[in-house]
């Protein structure tokens, strides 16, 4: 039987239409993924279009090129289908690409990738779905090694929980809480010496920032989608509009751009998502720069806000001599062995300064002896060692670039 075979042609990405009701959705970290993937080994797949270039099959790789600012794409148009039959060539694609992975077939494959520039996390159960009680109980973990101080909010093992259990929440559907957003106005104020009278925020519910009527004094100050972020800096580029926009930290030099202030600073937007938030700006003449002031701002008023929402968790700090179990993790994802006996230690659920303020070990914990409390103060001190380690380094090549660099 014969098949059509179309011929692939380069089209500029502005003329390219998303399918206004298409059905398949696509959340930040699915579009961050493909820019990525798109990144490293470039387009190997063609987009599907029909006669008016309205895209078949490609929205959310639509999505990744638009984040890295790609003019031209390949597609192939269709243009022999009747609409019945693109509608369901749209939604079949989809639907056909779903089915199991051989999870040990998969294992051997990827054993010796590097797949660490990617958000994606094979161990998730297969229909994709977060398993309410999991998070609940890694959620009372992670709560309880913060209150003690071993772990803080921004560090990287609470953000990869993060991650893997909240990607259906993007900032592509909420609101900045207004305690946030009001430090970064500030902030821009004091920095640039502009007025708060000239900030607009053409990004709230039904907004339409390419309508809105902007004046020469007018600066856009606001939240945007992330997943259209490289779409909206050209159009405010292209109109000479001053624009502060926040932006995912983690794709921030995903494209060649000036004004990056990376702070990474986690906000926990109004709709629960904890996003790793960094800035775009054309009030800057560098490419990138750190922004301690500008972290510090939000850091406080973020988490202000979050006293506010939910009751601020207590913070404690137990002695050397107290275990509990989340305390062991971080020694055994560095490798370090830390064994007791059972007379080496006595079973507690509760410490006697405790028991006035109604409060108890998380899960329990045990008190080891002096010889064992020497053993892991010393156990501390290898782990600090090699959490400093555990860090990339510049090749050769690299540092004789740096070198070179005015």
């Amino acid at each position: 039987m014969d098949c059509k075979i179309p011929q692939s042609e380069m089209i500029a990405i502005s003329k390219l239409k998303p399918y206004a009701t298409n059905a398949k959705k696509h959340n930040s970290t699915q579009i961050a993924n493909v820019a990525q993937s798109i990144w490293q080994f470039g387009f190997v797949q063609p987009f599907v279009i029909d006669k008016d270039n309205s895209v078949v099959i490609g929205h959310c790789r639509l999505l990744a090129a638009q984040q890295l600012g790609i003019k031209e794409l390949p597609c192939v148009r269709v243009d022999y289908l009747t609409k019945a039959q693109i509608k369901a060539l749209r939604i079949l694609d989809n639907k056909l690409n779903e089915s199991e992975w051989d999870l040990n077939l998969l294992t051997d494959e990827i054993l010796e990738l590097d797949m660490s520039e990617f958000n994606i996390d094979f161990d998730l159960v297969e229909d994709n779905q977060v398993d309410d009680e999991k998070y609940e109980v890694r959620k009372r973990e992670f709560e309880e090694r913060m209150a003690s101080g071993e772990l803080s909010e921004d560090s990287e093992e609470y953000q990869e929980f993060l991650a893997k259990f909240e990607l259906e929440k993007t900032t592509d559907d909420c609101y900045t809480p207004s305690l946030v957003y009001d430090a970064v106005a500030d902030y821009v104020s004091q920095r640039y010496g502009v007025s708060k009278n000239n900030f607009v925020r053409p990004f709230v519910p039904n907004g339409d920032y390419q309508a809105e009527i902007y004046q020469e004094t007018d600066i856009v100050v606001d939240n945007p989608p992330f997943s259209i972020l490289s779409q909206i800096v050209e159009f405010y580029n292209n109109k000479g509009i001053r624009y502060f926009l926040f932006a995912p930290h983690l794709t921030l030099f995903s494209s060649k751009r000036k004004g990056c202030l990376a702070t990474g600073v986690t906000i926990t937007y109004e709709n629960g998502a904890n996003v790793c938030t960094s800035f775009l700006t054309n009030l800057e003449n560098c490419v990138f720069r750190t922004a301690p002031i500008l972290y510090n701002k939000i850091k406080i008023a973020n988490d202000k806000n979050l006293k506010q929402t939910r009751k601020e968790l207590p913070k404690y700090s137990y002695p050397l001599s107290v275990i509990t179990a989340p305390m062991l993790t971080s020694l055994s994802r560095y490798g370090i062995n830390f064994e007791v006996s059972e007379k080496e230690c006595y079973f507690t659920r509760q410490l006697d300064s405790q028991k006035e303020k109604g409060c108890t070990l998380f899960g329990a914990g045990y008190l080891i002896s002096e010889r064992k409390t020497a053993e892991r103060e010393k156990a501390e001190r290898e782990k600090a060692e090699r959490e400093k380690a555990e860090r990339w380094e510049l090749s050769a090549r690299e540092l004789d670039i740096v070198m070179s660099l005015k």
